[in-house]
Formats: C-alpha cells, structure tokens, sequence
C-alpha cells in the first residue's frame, strides 16, 4: 500500500512539474557522470533530479542569480550519488545555500591553551548534520575541468556519511556488506597514503583526501564518479568497496 502511494506521489510530482528537453540536454552536457550513464539510468537520474528540486530549496546568496538550467544542472550532480540508492537517502535535511565563490564561515576555535582563534580559511563546500549544504557555484561550474573534482559531489558524499551520526568516513552500509572489510580497507589504503605523502611519494589522489577519514571517502566519491579510471587503477580495493556502496560500476 505505502509503495502505491509513494510510487503515485512520483508519478504526480515528474508530471507537473517535468525538466524540459532543452535543460536536461544542458545538465548533460555539463555533467561528465551523468552523460556517461545509459539511457535508462538517465531517465532514473532525471526523475531523482525532479524529486531533488521538488523537495529541496535552492537558495542563492550574495547576489548569485540561478535560472531553471542552472538548477536542474546542480540537482542532476547531487543526484549522481544516489541514481541507485532513492532520494530517501537525502531525507533529513532542505536546503542547498549557493554562493558565487568560495566563502569563509565565520566560526571560533579554542586551542588547548584556551585561547580563541576566528579560522578564516575559504571553502568551495560545506555540509552541516541535519542542516543545509553550502555550495559556491563558481566550483559547481568548474565540475568536470579538473580531473576527479566535482564540489556537489563531494558535499553529497558527506550527507550521506553523515546518516550515521558521525562524519567519520562510514556511511550506512547494505545489508551484505562487510563493515570489516570496510573499514580494514579504508583505514589500510589511508594509512599507506599518508605514509607516501610523508616520504614525499607523489599521491594518486587529492592531498586534502588526507585531512580525515570523511574528507578521503568525499574525495574518493568525486573520483568514483568523475574518474573512475584513474581511482580503480590506482585504488582498486576503494573502487570495488564504492562499487558496492553506491551501487553503481561508472567504468
């Protein structure tokens, strides 16, 4: 019963309120993930786009203008991530704030000798637990002209870790997945990495991936997605642990 209304209710909302031809060829076009897809897996990410827009409010700020292309681009991205997993794994949260470049939150920070300090270090995105994700649209635009970088990605990946609780790099994982394994590859694969980047070892992958554990399974997202070449020749155990989360083989 709960299946039939929920089905009816997507059903209702693609059919009032449907991305026209012209913007989804434009999202296409400038989403590498998505125009890589077959085209049954496109029309699934152009309903998850649909839903996404319907049930998140995209806010910009600070003077950024977003028409109707411009946001079926940015839900098209967001929605890579879960094309195989529903848009209930984005519940729990509304808004995705748009601001024209990278911004500084203004945010305190207390040393160990107490003493306060304001950070000020510009950011492309940010995602809150139950809050909204912060995006600067000038990196939204630049998704796919760097190799492996795509900033609403990156974002998503975070709301999805963050379903545990914690943003430690352990998203909720399916039901035949190996927790252990997980995280013996993760925590391995981190390790080895860290260890090359002290030895001045050349990485495979974006340094900031080395911040902390959610930041390297962000990082390894948007190269899942945007590069998966490079991830499985390079990182073929995280690719493989990715396929399975994600559902999803982007090579």
């Amino acid at each position: 019963m709960f299946d039939k209304i929920r089905n009816w209710r997507v059903r209702r909302i693609v059919a009032r309120h449907p991305i026209p031809d012209g913007f989804w060829q434009n999202a296409l076009q400038h989403c590498l993930p998505a125009r890589r897809l077959g085209a049954s897996d496109q029309a699934t990410l152009r309903v998850l786009a649909t839903l996404f827009l319907d049930r998140k409010s995209l806010e910009p700020v600070k003077g950024v203008e977003l028409d109707d292309a411009d946001r079926v681009l940015l839900a098209t991205h967001a929605c890579m991530p879960i094309l195989k997993l529903g848009i209930d794994w984005y519940d729990g949260w509304r808004s995705v704030i748009v601001y024209p470049d990278a911004f500084i939150p203004r945010r305190q920070q207390v040393d160990a000798a107490g003493v306060v300090h304001q950070t000020n270090t510009p950011l492309a995105g940010e995602a809150w637990g139950r809050g909204p994700v912060i995006l600067s649209w000038a990196d939204v635009l630049e998704a796919g002209k760097k190799p492996g970088h795509n900033v609403v990605i990156h974002e998503m990946a975070h709301k999805l870790d963050m379903l545990n609780g914690d943003t430690n790099g352990f998203p909720p994982l399916h039901r035949r997945m190996d927790r252990r394994e997980w995280w013996r590859i993760f925590s391995s694969t981190w390790d080895r990495l860290k260890e090359d980047q002290r030895n001045g070892i050349e990485l495979p992958i974006d340094p900031y991936a080395l911040e902390n554990p959610a930041e390297f399974f962000a990082v390894v997202s948007e190269l899942f997605f945007e590069a998966p070449a490079p991830l499985h020749q390079h990182l073929p155990a995280i690719y493989q642990q990715l396929t399975q989360f994600y559902r999803q083989h982007p090579l």
